[in-house]
């Protein structure tokens, strides 16, 4: 399914003019307000402590009463779905993708940490680590230090792509948001792929990183390391509009928000400025309109709402932590 978003970025790319780099800095909250930055680490580094204080929040999230009401939402876990369930169309193959997705990590971060009692980050996926392989991942561990493994079929069941996960702390969960944006209660479903794995290979990250401005790097990032992750857990990971229905996709775009980082950090003068692209994937009725550093990203009342310049920068503004 992330395949038919990404049809529409050459499209879009040859249309668009950089938003660009504003005349005035002013505004742009950087590192100096951040004084003790969480240290955000990729999964695989941490202790089997970490990993199941971890998996405790997230199964916490699952139990607590959401509060946002918007369609079929009855958890916390439920809110931060429907946050992108709802916005899906606003938020790929656009300006505001890197963005949004950063504020949303930062969200879910908050909300175990604030409501869960979580002590520590939001970890994040090394998929380039393991591309090509992600069959023999730890994340798929099958106890309290994973995330279950791979789909089964169940009695009767032909559908490829509602393989339930059966093993792991969220066997049996129901999620009721999804698939899509239709609202009906099933199961975390995955189907993995170690060929679309690839996608998140070193190669394809590194490709991404050379790219000289926010234009070409964050098409670059949604096409191919996007879709690595997404493609490669197969099932509700693959489905664009409700992929936050499976745990994994808040390490996953931690990871792509690694990447982002790691673009910025080669020139941060520049690139905490640095917007492009349009504020929807597809053309809205009254035409085009070009993202900016003031555009306002919605999280349905989970957290407050930031401008796009408040989330530039990971060591202040809005946010406040680094990668390690």
């Amino acid at each position: 399914m992330y395949s038919r978003l990404v049809q529409g970025f050459l499209a879009v790319l040859l249309a668009t003019t950089v938003a660009g780099a504003p005349t005035s800095h002013e505004g742009v909250q950087k590192g100096q307000s951040c004084s003790n930055p969480l240290k955000r680490k990729a999964w695989h580094t941490l202790t089997d402590h970490e990993k199941k204080a971890y998996i405790r929040a997230e199964l916490c999230l699952m139990t607590k009463t959401g509060i946002t009401g918007l369609p079929a939402t009855q958890t916390r876990f439920d809110d931060l779905i429907a946050v992108h369930q709802t916005q899906a169309g606003n938020v790929h193959n656009d300006g505001w993708f890197l963005p949004f997705h950063r504020l949303h990590m930062h969200a879910h971060e908050r909300l175990l940490r604030n409501e869960c009692g979580y002590k520590g980050s939001q970890p994040y996926w090394d998929e380039a680590r393991e591309a090509g392989n992600f069959s023999n991942s730890t994340v798929f561990k099958n106890d309290d230090t994973g995330f279950g493994g791979d789909g089964v079929l169940l009695d009767g069941d032909t559908n490829l792509l509602q393989k339930c996960i059966c093993d792991g702390p969220f066997a049996g969960y129901t999620l009721h948001n999804g698939p899509g944006y239709s609202n009906t209660d099933h199961c975390i479903n995955r189907a993995i792929s170690n060929a679309v794995s690839m996608l998140s290979s070193q190669g394809q990250i590194d490709n991404c990183l050379a790219k000289p401005n926010l234009q070409e790097a964050w098409p670059c990032i949604e096409a191919n390391p996007h879709k690595g992750g997404h493609g490669g857990v197969g099932g509700e990971m693959d489905n664009p509009i409700s992929s936050p229905g499976d745990p994994l996709f808040y390490l996953h775009h931690t990871f792509l928000d690694r990447v982002w980082w790691q673009w910025q950090e080669k020139d941060l003068a520049n690139r905490f400025y640095d917007i492009a692209g349009y504020t929807t994937g597809s053309e809205p009725e009254g035409g085009w309109v070009l993202a900016t550093l003031d555009d306002e990203l919605d999280m349905k009342g989970v957290i407050p709402n930031q401008r796009i310049r408040d989330v530039m920068d990971i060591r202040g503004g809005a946010l406040c932590y680094e990668y390690v």
